[in-house]
């Protein structure tokens, strides 16, 4: 076990000099692709890329961390971990490994769940030639996540208008739906954005970087909050079904978790089955001349209401406006609970008071 990375304080630059440091002592081939902005220290932020073995490779494997930015920290770890058991001597000639570092470094270094134009990134795979849709479902309830919010009597009625939705469409589906995604408002919650995000591009070029060799590829996309507590669920995740499903049930069996999505769809892991521009997507329809499978591993962690959800004190704080790096007290309890939901427990291993592990008590957190 890394103690430097279970000790140290979450940071964008401690978890990543610790993932180039273990790349270089396992002699991975390193590249980088800087992001526009700074990160919340006024640092330079990167997503890096090592890769192992053989460049001409036919099979790969390759792992994600950070979509969503605060769980960044958490994918960073795996990575690392798994860096440190790797001897990339016993890697097969015709295999080789790919590790995409923060994808999300904004999102990381400034502790937020969504990227620089407060983007989902896992909202933003669609095809933004298209005319964009429209979430009727989010418009009903969304001065709940609108500025008249910050307004104690305002958010009242808005929270009023929330249990009429929930009344009728039943909690489940309710945030699924909402949970989907809105290309409308940029500063609403689970914003899919109105153009490809710096993100989505990167990892576009990195997808395509991979060699004509690639024959045949495994995609694990690391994330927290979703599911049984304390449990790393595995999902295959599309808006279809395709031969790499199949190759994945045979090769995890009940392990497995499938989610085909499409508005109004509802899933018991705890993930919108409404939600389009999934990572999960894209990544299917890049890679659809190749035999492939595309994972997500979701670390559960605690169950909330949608409505009493750290992501919303989070939002708030964004809507405010006025403390961005979260340093007035308000904003260190929001970043407080927000770590404490996505990375601190799977840190300490801590359970919630009188947590009684079941099958069936899968959370609802906004995958």
């Amino acid at each position: 076990m890394d103690t430097f990375l279970m000790q140290e304080a979450p940071s964008y630059t401690a978890y990543r000099e610790r993932f180039l440091d273990t790349v270089k002592q396992r002699g991975g081939v390193l590249s980088h692709y800087e992001h526009p902005l700074k990160g919340r220290d006024g640092e330079t932020l990167y997503t890096d890329v090592a890769q192992f073995g053989n460049p001409e490779a036919k099979k790969w494997l390759i792992i994600i961390s950070g979509t969503h930015g605060v769980e960044g920290y958490y994918g960073s770890m795996c990575q690392n971990l798994y860096l440190q058991q790797l001897n990339p001597n016993d890697l097969e000639n015709d295999t080789a490994l790919l590790f995409i570092h923060l994808i999300n470094p904004w999102g990381t270094s400034w502790q937020r769940r969504v990227n620089e134009d407060n983007v989902d990134l896992n909202r933003n795979f669609v095809n933004f030639e298209n005319e964009l849709p429209e979430n009727s479902v989010y418009k009903r309830v969304s001065s709940l996540f609108g500025r008249s919010a910050l307004n104690s009597e305002k958010r009242a009625e808005a929270r009023t208008i929330w249990d009429r939705a929930e009344e009728e469409l039943g909690r489940a589906s309710l945030q699924s739906q909402v949970q989907a995604g809105q290309h409308h408002d940029p500063d609403g919650i689970f914003f899919a954005g109105q153009h490809s995000t710096w993100s989505n591009v990167t990892l576009h070029r990195i997808f395509e970087s991979l060699p004509e060799s690639c024959t045949d590829a495994i995609c694990m996309d690391l994330h927290t909050g979703a599911g049984e507590f304390g449990h790393p669920m595995l999902m295959a995740i599309s808006d279809r079904h395709y031969p790499g499903i199949d190759d994945a049930k045979e090769l995890f069996g009940p392990w497995l978790y499938v989610v085909y999505t499409a508005m109004g769809n509802t899933s018991a892991t705890g993930v919108s089955a409404s939600t389009d521009g999934y990572t999960s997507k894209a990544l299917v329809n890049m890679m659809e001349d190749k035999r492939f499978m595309q994972l997500v591993i979701e670390c559960g962690t605690y169950t909330h209401h949608l409505v009493e959800h750290p992501v919303m004190a989070d939002h708030y704080l964004h809507l405010r406006g006025d403390d961005p790096q979260g340093l007035s007290e308000a904003g260190k309890e929001a970043k407080q609970q927000l770590l404490e939901h996505f990375f601190h427990m799977i840190k300490t291993g801590a359970k919630p008071p009188g947590y009684v592990p079941s099958r069936y008590s899968i959370g609802r957190s906004p995958a």
